[in-house]
């Protein structure tokens, strides 16, 4: 049954990305706000099939840390696709912070593209974390939060990895705050897994970390201790 409860949804999001996706170009004259709604019902629909088809919620926790905050910078664990749909539902306006090659993804890459993501080539070294810098500023100031994966790639839930700088350069730049959100999902939609087990994905996100005339090392290091204390809290429960 899981196997063929995890066919179902598979069927059901590729259909809604091509669906949702193949049209998105014609929207690209409106404005990022329109873009922005038009393709998070995508996001809403695949998180609502996932509950319907493979019994999948979440729970979050905390959120009260993000009241009266108008923009920041998000710490994100990365074990799943999973979180990469579930933060629009969390999360004022966005944009990510991702690897350039996710735009050359059929449908999928188009309609990042569509939304303005800040797609870095991580080969490139000091050219990247400029473009980081530059480009995540401009965002801020337009009142998106944006989202960043520290560790840089998919763990699996008993992995850790040390955290990359471009995040925590651009708080320590512009003195805006970090959020820290970790959670389970790797155990229910694992890395590269084709099954997805049913359950509660259960999400925390912290208090805002101050990073106004910090180093972008102690920002990091706030943020990896924190995350990395809470994870294990979610795996104790």
């Amino acid at each position: 049954m899981l196997f063929l409860r995890s066919l179902i949804f598979s069927i059901g999001m590729i259909l809604a990305t091509i669906i949702l996706a193949t049209p998105c170009f014609l929207t690209i004259l409106l404005p990022h706000r329109w873009r922005y709604a038009y393709l998070h019902l995508w996001h809403r629909f695949v998180i609502w099939w996932l509950e319907m088809t493979c019994n999948i919620h979440y729970e979050v926790e905390g959120l009260e840390n993000i009241n009266g905050i108008d923009s920041a910078i998000v710490f994100c664990r990365h074990e799943s696709t999973w979180e990469t749909l579930a933060l629009t539902n969390i999360f004022p306006i966005q944009t990510w912070l991702i690897k350039r090659e996710l735009l050359w993804v059929p449908f999928f890459g188009w309609a990042i593209w569509v939304l303005e993501p800040i797609a870095i080539n991580r080969k490139a070294g000091r050219k990247a974390l400029n473009q980081v810098i530059s480009q995540g500023k401009k965002r801020l100031e337009q009142n998106r939060w944006v989202i960043t994966f520290p560790e840089g790639t998919r763990l699996q839930p008993t992995e850790t990895k040390p955290f990359g700088i471009g995040g925590a350069m651009l708080a320590a730049k512009t003195g805006k705050p970090v959020i820290p959100v970790t959670h389970n999902a790797g155990e229910f939609w694992r890395k590269r897994g084709f099954i997805k087990y049913p359950g509660t994905v259960k999400i925390v996100v912290g208090a805002a970390i101050q990073t106004e005339g910090r180093k972008a090392s102690d920002i990091n290091k706030e943020a990896e201790s924190w995350m990395n204390s809470e994870r294990k809290k979610l795996f104790a429960s």
